[in-house]
């Protein structure tokens, strides 16, 4: 009896022994979350010391290498891995606006396109409305050196379109616009010989329509209207064709609309005497170009080649420093591996962090990475992607078949903060999707791997507002909300570390329809 019962302790022991090391972990991650929680610090590196971090860039090349320093310094084992090149890089440096007049003097509000020009040193110049017509052109054409021309259309974002598709759209309207010149003629004479008053047709308009030959003529640059606050991207089908030899010859403006309409009437209406003046410090590096992901991990003691991704992509577009789009899915990242690091995890399966290059240029990194790991992705239990606003997980929807589990992993989260409570609810299977888009966990999702993320919320009411951030002058540090963050670093080292952690990897069934 005695031989069995300490048999009985013995066995009892061996599975005790690793629930109470797994629960002091999580307890130890709990306190760090608590007491040193570096989210926010994180943050602030990311978004202060580099700024926005276009791929191509050098804020985005000082990110990535500060990321490997700081993933070495924890102890993780970490890369650089290719996954493209550009071309061409490009640099942002600061840009400022005046109008000059007697009368109507402002500093002027906007941006410019990455990937576009910038002034040649101070630039001033006096103001036209750019040509629809021929006749329009010939007649401005000697006052377009030395000019700032307003052109046709609202900002959405892209730059002016330089392209040859872009040429095959200007053709066709001035060809258009020469019949209705041709009516408008028409017009006016019936209108003098019969003492009608028939209303002039509109002209067709397409931003910058004589832009080549303006260019020719000596513009300064291009002003386009634009809604508050003022989004600036790039077009990647003309940066792929760019090379140090064509790249874009003028500043390509993007001006708040208020003081676009000012500008506009001081020149159509009142034809007033005034000058903008511009420095736009906007500067290419000599290509190729290569861009890298940056991969962390920590080998799994059990089943290393098992794995759970957890990611987020670092490129972000430099008219704001990117601390929301993509810093809420890249600091919580970086301190849920440094909570790891500290607590002393040892996880059963392999955790990888990513930080994906060229998201925002169409999910290039983590295309790339999918490319060359394929071998890998049936191992891959769950990708957890963060790529959106900063409010904290309140949830999380999965199979069927994972509910159970992921109800077991979360409880500790129950005891980090009160006042965000979190709950596991059930998801339908979804399509498969046969192309990526909107984010990198999709690339996964091509490939059949779960794709299972956080439900978010503003459960507090700091009225955050995503749309008016996403890819404008707004997406900044500011914009972060700190305890918000510090709670989704926690949170995501729990779940992730659960995850891990396993006696079996996540049942597949459920998570994609069947075919």
């Amino acid at each position: 009896m005695k031989k069995l019962f300490l048999c009985c302790t013995a066995f009892l022991s061996l599975w005790v022994q690793p629930f109470f090391a797994q629960k002091a972990v999580v307890d130890k991650i709990i306190e760090i979350g608590h007491q040193d929680n570096q989210a926010a610090h994180q943050l602030d590196i990311l978004t202060n010391r580099f700024g926005g971090r276009p791929i191509g860039s050098d804020a985005y090349e000082n990110a990535a290498e500060w990321m490997v320093r700081e993933y070495k310094k924890w102890g993780l084992d970490v890369r650089l891995e290719e996954a493209g090149e550009l071309p061409v890089g490009f640099n942002r440096g600061p840009w400022f606006g005046k109008l000059l007049s007697h009368d109507h003097g402002m500093t002027l509000h906007f941006a410019t396109p990455s990937y576009t020009s910038g002034t040649k040193g101070v630039q001033r110049g006096h103001v036209l409305m750019e040509p629809r017509t021929d006749q329009e052109f010939e007649r401005i054409k000697l006052k377009l050196k030395g000019a700032w021309v307003l052109i046709s259309g609202t900002n959405n974002g892209w730059p002016i379109d330089r392209t040859a598709q872009g040429d095959s759209i200007r053709n066709a309207i001035k060809q258009e616009n020469k019949g209705i010149d041709q009516k408008n003629a028409e017009l006016r004479k019936r209108n003098w010989e019969k003492g009608e008053n028939n209303e002039m047709l509109p002209y067709k308009e397409f931003p910058a329509l004589y832009y080549h030959e303006m260019i020719e003529a000596g513009v300064l640059g291009f002003i386009q209207s634009s809604e508050v606050p003022i989004r600036a991207l790039y077009d990647r089908k003309m940066i792929d064709s760019m090379t140090f030899d064509n790249l874009p010859e003028v500043p390509d403006i993007k001006l708040d609309r208020h003081q676009f309409d000012i500008i506009a009437q001081m020149v159509k209406e009142r034809r007033e005497d005034f000058l903008l003046e511009f420095d736009i410090r906007n500067h290419f590096k000599l290509g190729p170009i290569k861009y890298h992901n940056v991969v962390a991990s920590i080998r799994g003691s059990k089943y290393p080649d098992e794995q759970v991704v957890v990611c987020g992509h670092l490129d972000a577009y430099d008219v704001g420093t990117g601390g929301v789009d993509c810093g809420t899915g890249i600091a919580p990242m970086m301190e849920a591996a440094r909570m790891l690091a500290l607590s002393g995890a040892k996880p059963k399966r392999t955790i990888v962090f990513i930080a994906f290059a060229g998201e925002e240029f169409g999910l290039l990194g983590s295309k790339a990475y999918c490319e060359k790991h394929q071998q890998e992705l049936p191992k891959i239990v769950n990708v957890f992607n963060r790529d959106g606003g900063p409010e904290p997980p309140v949830g999380i929807a999965v199979s069927q078949a994972m509910y159970d589990d992921f109800v077991e992993i979360t409880k500790p989260i129950q005891k980090v903060r009160a006042d965000i409570p979190f709950e596991v609810t059930v998801r339908p299977p979804r399509k498969r999707p046969k192309v990526a888009g909107g984010t990198d966990s999709e690339v996964f999702a091509t490939y059949g791997v779960p794709t299972y993320g956080f439900t978010t919320k503003d459960v507090k009411g700091y009225n955050f507002n995503y749309g008016e951030i996403w890819h404008t002058e707004r997406d900044l540090f500011t914009k972060n909300i700190p305890e918000y963050l510090e709670h989704t670093a926690t949170v995501t080292t729990i779940t992730v570390l659960g995850v891990a952690n396993l006696d079996k990897p996540l049942p597949r069934e459920g998570v994609y329809e069947e075919n």
